[in-house]
C-alpha cells in the first residue's frame, strides 16, 4: 500500500444473502484469504486513547491507523493509514511524547515505548472489488471485506482509499451509496472487530476506551 493515504471506511453487520448480493450489483470476489492480526498497545492503552490502533498482520508487516481530519460527522470513519515501518515509528514517538530510541524499527522499540500484545485473533475474509458504470477512473474504486474472526463476530466494511482530504466526501458519498443498496440500516454503526474481542477477552481495557471515546476501529 501506498504511504500515507487516507481510509474512508463503513462497517456493518453483513446479512444473509449478503454475497449474491454483492454480485447483483456488479461486485467482483478478488479473493478469500486467513489471516492473523496482533495488536500492540501499553499497558495504559496510551494508543488506543488517542485513537490510534497499531497492528502487525501475518505475512503483511505493520501498520498505524490514526485520525483523518475532514471532520465529516456520520456512521463512518475516515483513518491516515501508515505501512512504513520508519513512518511508524516517528508517528508512535510523536503520540506517545518519546525521544528516538534504537535503529527505528518496530523491533529496537517496542521494549523502549512499552509496546505489548493486547489482542491477537485470526480472521477469515471475502474480498470484493465494485467499480459503477461511468465512474471517472480518478474517482475510488470500493471495496467490501466480509470477515468473520476467530472468536465468532461476523463484520463487513466498505471502503475507498484516496490520496488527499479533499477526496473524502466523494468517497463518503459513494460509501453510504453502496451501504443502502446492501441494505445497511443508514444509521448503523457496527463495533469492529479487535474492540468486540477486548469486550469480550479483556472487559477491564474495554470500559478504559469507552471511557474516552467510542471508536469503532478495526
Amino acid at each position: 500500500m501506498a504511504q500515507g493515504l487516507i481510509e474512508v471506511e463503513r462497517k456493518f453487520i453483513p446479512g444473509p444473502g449478503i454475497e449474491e448480493r454483492l454480485q447483483e450489483l456488479g461486485g467482483i470476489l478478488e479473493h478469500r484469504i486467513t489471516f492473523r492480526d496482533t495488536y500492540y498497545d501499553t499497558p495504559e492503552l496510551s494508543l488506543m486513547r488517542s485513537n490510534h490502533w497499531l497492528r502487525q498482520r501475518e505475512g503483511s508487516g505493520w501498520e498505524l491507523k490514526y485520525p483523518g481530519a475532514s471532520g465529516i460527522s456520520g456512521p463512518h470513519t475516515e483513518y491516515k493509514e501508515l505501512t512504513s515501518e520508519s513512518a511508524v515509528v516517528a508517528q508512535l514517538y510523536e503520540v506517545l511524547g518519546a525521544k528516538g530510541l534504537g535503529d527505528g524499527t518496530m523491533a529496537a522499540v517496542l521494549g523502549p515505548l512499552g509496546l505489548q500484545e493486547v489482542a491477537s485473533f485470526v480472521t477469515k475474509r471475502s474480498s470484493w472489488k465494485l467499480v459503477f458504470p461511468g465512474v471517472n477512473e480518478e474517482e475510488p474504486v470500493l471495496k467490501v471485506d466480509l470477515d468473520t474472526a476467530d472468536f465468532g463476530y461476523a463484520v463487513g466494511e466498505v471502503e475507498a482509499l484516496v490520496q488527499e482530504e479533499a477526496e473524502v466526501p466523494t468517497a463518503l458519498k459513494k460509501i453510504n451509496s453502496l451501504s443502502s443498496m446492501l441494505g445497511v440500516p443508514a444509521q448503523e454503526r457496527a463495533p469492529g472487530k479487535l474492540i468486540v474481542y477486548l469486550q469480550h477477552f479483556r472487559p477491564q481495557d474495554y470500559r478504559r476506551l469507552l471511557e474516552v471515546n467510542s471508536s469503532t476501529e478495526d
